[in-house]
């Protein structure tokens, strides 16, 4: 029998096959699934007519299968609900996106005033120098209206 070896994926020692004897990848179910989900992603890359045989194999299963989705959706509700939620972040992602390459400035007057942003995604958004946000303007007690405006 052939000395053992460890899995390339799990680290875990296994003897290979006496049929495969340069084997290097052990035989658990996830292991073996990550040897052929890499092989089918390097022969995508690599071979032109593998390609096309995969293509147009999904092509006509989508054909024969053209309410699969539909069906789908009405069978698992909670794929819809998570769907959207991916969705709107999705969306959010590429506004905040928008945002970050926007780099257009407002004239604006001086004002004595801080303004605290307040949310969960504000990281996203530091090196905007515009923002959409509600502004509250708060004056201090015992300030006059006229003080600190445009000056």
């Amino acid at each position: 029998m052939s000395p053992s070896r460890r899995c390339l994926y799990c680290q875990g020692l296994f003897f290979p096959s006496m049929y495969r004897p340069q084997q290097v990848i052990c035989s658990q179910p996830a292991c073996q699934r990550r040897r052929k989900r890499e092989y089918h992603r390097r022969k995508l890359e690599t071979d032109a007519v593998y390609r096309q045989v995969v293509r147009d194999s999904q092509r006509q299963w989508w054909a024969e299968h053209g309410d699969y989705q539909k069906q789908r959706r009405q069978r698992r509700p909670e794929l819809v609900k998570k769907n959207r939620e991916q969705q709107r972040g999705r969306d959010r992602k590429r506004r905040l996106a928008h945002l970050v390459r926007n780099n257009v400035a407002l004239d604006l007057k001086r004002s004595a005033a801080e303004v605290w942003l307040l949310g969960p995604r504000l990281s996203d958004l530091d090196r905007n120098n515009l923002a959409s946000a509600q502004v509250l303007i708060v004056q201090p007690p015992g300030q006059s209206t006229a003080a600190g405006v445009g000056s």
